[in-house]
């Protein structure tokens, strides 16, 4: 389209193609045209008020100053060039061209100053319908550049394989938690000596302990959580301190199926670091 309009502003025979931004002005004897193969001409605008806002951005002219005798001429010219064309002219873009006809014919015309005082601009409707056109026109593209769902973005969707199962472990019995603890209990008195000796044992001193065995994240079977040379004293503040940590959401016992070994690990997505639970057990 501005190649065309180079052409008519320059005043040179229109061409009859424009092939790679070169203009032929005649054609190929052997180059069959169907009749409807040039109709793609209206395409780039939209209507007439598409077209009357092209040519004048192409021109930068201000849109509230629209001189009126060039803006028809050009509009007339891109006319008679669809005509050569053999496009079909919609109805609307007559009206338009009738329209700018009328309005140069009043601005050109001479007339009395108390009737021009009361009709005012002629050019002030068509002024109004363009400024809105293009308000809206704007709004439309961006719309339009909004990202858009099927277009820029893309529902992402997966399922699971056949055959997949989700095994949810069971939950450990308190039961079998009791008696584990007996077997740990009984193998401790092999281990009892007769000797006395009094010994302190710290409750959270054992908790700070066990958490750091804990520390690498990996599973470890309740029983070899326990010193068997410590005694049943020993074994006794190992178990409460595994309960305790368990009540506050530190540890957590995991069992594969019914009677299966009972393995302990730290429970997963804990809200505070190992080393501030363990300032605090030992604080």
């Amino acid at each position: 389209m501005d190649a065309i309009g180079e052409i008519l502003n320059t005043g040179q025979a229109l061409p009859v193609a424009l092939v790679q931004g070169k203009p032929y002005l005649t054609l190929p004897l052997d180059l069959y045209i169907p009749p409807d193969a040039l109709e793609v001409f209206l395409d780039t605008f939209e209507g007439p008020l598409d077209l009357l806002l092209y040519l004048i951005k192409r021109q930068n002219l201000d849109i509230l100053n629209i001189p009126i005798a060039v803006i028809t001429d050009q509009y007339i010219e891109y006319m008679d060039l669809m005509k050569e064309l053999r496009l079909e002219l919609a109805a609307e873009y007559l009206v338009m061209a009738a329209m700018l006809a009328e309005i140069k014919s009043r601005l050109l015309l001479p007339c009395p100053a108390a009737e021009a005082q009361d009709e005012g601009d002629p050019r002030a409707e068509l002024i109004r319908r363009l400024m809105e056109y293009e308000r809206f026109k704007q709004a439309a593209q961006d719309l339009d550049a909004l990202p858009r769902l099927e277009r820029d973005l893309f529902t992402a969707q997966a399922q699971l394989p056949p055959g997949h199962l989700n095994r949810v472990p069971p939950e450990v019995d308190l039961r079998e938690v009791l008696m584990a603890l007996r077997g740990v209990l009984a193998r401790a008195d092999l281990f009892t000596s007769h000797r006395v000796e009094k010994e302190s044992l710290s409750l959270r001193e054992r908790m700070s302990q066990v958490l750091e065995r804990m520390r690498g994240g990996h599973f470890l079977l309740f029983t070899e959580l326990f010193e068997l040379t410590e005694g049943r004293a020993g074994v006794v503040v190992t178990f409460l301190a595994l309960l305790e940590l368990i009540r506050s959401a530190a540890l957590e016992l995991v069992q594969s199926e019914p009677f299966a070994p009972i393995h302990v690990r730290l429970r997963e997505g804990q809200g505070r670091d190992q080393a501030d639970a363990d300032a605090e057990l030992t604080g």
